[in-house]
């Protein structure tokens, strides 16, 4: 056993230094798609799905050389839905769907692709798996390689997805769009990659990587805002301002794609010098020492700790949203305008009021759904606490399971409250009237929010290792809410989710039964999942 171990050390120290700091790096990616054999295909099917409905439900919206040319000319004067999807390039099929999902499209990218080299890297050294890896031979630098090619590898199909199915679309546009999300989702992997060498925690990693992701959605709103051919320096500063000016399907720009390329390198090459000059563990940003004894005297005030930045994270960008929307409800009727199929569209997803309280209760709606992807991460904090070991010391004193959930659980449903009543704040301040009717609107969705917040309970406290599961909850809440009613997706199948049994509101009648049904659905899902984590093992 020893002269095969000093045989192989010896081959190892006879590899080229940088073959050495790679060391592995074929067996870690095969481990890392393995572990996201189910993220990898969920992520890229649904951003894909989204892209490839588009062109469809375009055509039924704007099936007629004049209505697109329309469309165009309204765009170039309404700076409100410029800032929320993006300046519009051409009127075909094709470039009327890199607007409208583009954007989107990379935003998602982006997100998975942070997730996955979070996970691999920063989310490895903090459970101590990565020291474990590490004492074998493996190469200095290959969990970062290999957290990066795995990244590649989701980003990869999704781009053959997306160029395989709007070929039919124009074959250069659907490769220009396909590398261009591609792109977007590899530079926020590098960012990922650099800010989990700088952070000692894996969830701040996510959270800056995010914030820096919302930076340059605020950056390109601003300046598309501004400017209605996507030329202004704001848009030009931000990665998602790339992407629109690619302008797939609208004489594409090549050369942008040298842009994320070589912006995606630059970091990486940042990322790589970082991971070599820190120890296994540490980081270059040092970790906030705790408040002074006294200031946590409960477990309700250490979950308020851990939870108050996403919290504040939250609050802003809802408000913030709140306030776009708002701004934008007086030119939606004029961009609809005599289009029945854009108009049947909003009223289903807003109900059968007049078009601009459908369209206020089609946006609330929305906002109501990313709230519930909120509401889940909150309640999967307690799931990180446990396996990260956190917990234990908690719960070894005067502390019990329940108190020390239902600290968590207050910050979740707690909080869901508290963003949706500033982003209905923000929505009446920008539209200017219809204070009450709005913020009462937003504050409706709030029991639907919360089932799918019991959801994420439930599967914890009973399944714990399959909790994760409850972000494909949200997500299938999501998808059916998004792109359901421009599917024409039968009623049936919408109202499996919670969402679809919620009054329309403002313009629609108060309904108190599902609303009082939803709460006690809710309920029963968040008791039954408090009962299970009483009953079990910790993990």
């Amino acid at each position: 056993m020893t002269a095969t171990a000093d045989a192989t050390t010896t081959a190892l120290a006879a590899r080229p230094r940088g073959s050495r700091r790679l060391a592995g790096t074929g067996t870690l990616l095969r481990l890392a798609l393995r572990r996201d054999r189910v993220l990898i295909p969920v992520w890229a099917g649904v951003n894909a799905l989204m892209v490839l409905s588009m062109p469809g439900t375009l055509e039924g919206l704007y099936g007629t050389a004049a209505e697109r040319a329309d469309l165009l000319r309204q765009m170039e004067t309404n700076s409100s839905l410029r800032a929320l999807v993006g300046p519009v390039f051409g009127d075909s099929l094709g470039a009327l769907t890199a607007w409208r999902v583009g954007l989107y499209a990379g935003a998602l990218a982006a997100v998975m692709s942070l997730l996955i080299v979070v996970r691999h890297t920063r989310d490895e050294e903090e459970s101590g798996r990565q020291e474990v890896v590490a004492s074998g031979m493996v190469g200095r630098r290959a969990p970062l390689t290999a957290a990066l090619l795995a990244a590649a590898v989701a980003n990869a199909v999704l781009a053959l997805l997306i160029a395989a199915g709007l070929a039919g679309q124009g074959a250069a546009g659907a490769l220009a769009l396909g590398l261009g999300v591609a792109g977007v989702g590899m530079l926020f992997a590098t960012t990922a990659a650099i800010v989990a060498q700088l952070t000692e925690s894996a969830r701040l990693a996510r959270g800056l990587t995010a914030a820096v992701l919302g930076g340059a959605f605020v950056l390109r709103a601003a300046g598309d805002s501004a400017t209605d051919d996507g030329s202004s320096v704001l848009t030009w500063v931000s990665p998602l301002g790339w992407l629109e000016n690619l302008r797939a399907f609208a004489g594409e720009r090549w050369w942008v794609l040298l842009l994320l390329a070589g912006a995606a390198v630059a970091q990486g090459a940042v990322a790589y010098g970082l991971a070599g000059r820190r120890d296994l563990g540490m980081s270059f940003l040092p970790t906030r020492p705790g408040p002074a004894a006294g200031r946590l005297r409960t477990a309700g005030a250490l979950a308020w700790r851990l939870q108050r930045g996403g919290v504040l994270g939250w609050s802003i960008g809802f408000l913030l949203a709140g306030l776009v929307y708002g701004g934008m409800t007086e030119g939606a009727a004029d961009l609809v305008g005599d289009n029945e199929r854009t108009r049947g569209i909003i009223e289903r997803m807003g109900g059968q009021a007049g078009l601009t309280d459908a369209f206020v209760s089609a946006m609330v709606g929305m906002l109501g759904l990313v709230a519930a992807l909120y509401v889940v991460a909150s309640v999967l904090r307690l799931g990180g606490e446990e396996t990260s070991g956190r917990a234990e010391p908690v719960l070894a004193g005067a502390v019990g399971r329940l108190r020390w959930a239902a600290g968590h659980l207050v910050i979740a449903f707690g909080g869901a409250a508290l963003i949706m009543l500033l982003a209905g704040l923000g929505f009446a301040a920008g539209y200017g009237q219809d204070f009450g009717a709005i913020v009462g609107a937003c504050l409706v969705q709030l029991p639907a929010v919360w089932v799918v917040g019991g959801a994420a309970v439930l599967l914890y406290g009973l399944l714990p290792r399959a909790a994760v599961a409850a972000w494909a909850v949200a997500g299938a809440v999501l998808l059916l809410g998004w792109v359901g009613p421009a599917l024409d997706v039968p009623q049936a199948v919408l109202d499996v989710s919670p969402f679809g049994h919620l009054p329309k509101l403002p313009g629609g009648e108060m309904s108190w039964p599902p609303v009082l049904v939803l709460v006690l659905i809710a309920g029963v899902l968040v008791g039954a999942g408090l009962v299970g984590l009483r009953r079990r093992d910790l993990t």
